[in-house]
């Protein structure tokens, strides 16, 4: 949005644009992806989501519906455990949401994160 700014104000060369665009890459942090295996009607799925709602902003949800015939592998794994949750493709936890666990992991990725 800056940048949009930026270049409506003044006319910048090419070189000052690519030095602009790669610093904000650079400052952009890529979020963990958070994979909820669920289901259609399953109410502990829907309570979980409403925990973590307050921390959306520091992961992205993606959902697995473990009934489609694409996850048949996810079924058979979780059908009497779900919600079931990864964090970047590793198992983290099941049944509920455990916010001690979750806000470990996510320290601990957004630690990582800032050495980089």
């Amino acid at each position: 949005m800056y940048l949009q700014h930026f270049t409506k104000l003044v006319k910048p060369s090419k070189p000052i644009l690519e030095f602009l665009f790669r610093r904000m890459s650079r400052l952009k942090k890529e979020l963990p992806i958070l994979t909820l295996f669920t289901k259609d009607s399953c109410t502990l799925c829907e309570e979980a989501k409403k925990v973590l709602e307050p921390y959306r902003h520091r992961f992205i949800l993606q959902e697995v519906d473990i009934t489609d015939p694409d996850n048949c592998v996810w079924f058979e794994r979780y059908k009497y455990d779900i919600p079931v949750f990864h964090m970047n493709g590793q198992f983290l936890m099941m049944h509920q949401v455990n916010l001690k666990i979750l806000e470990k992991q996510l320290a601990k990725l957004e630690q990582d994160g800032n050495k980089m």
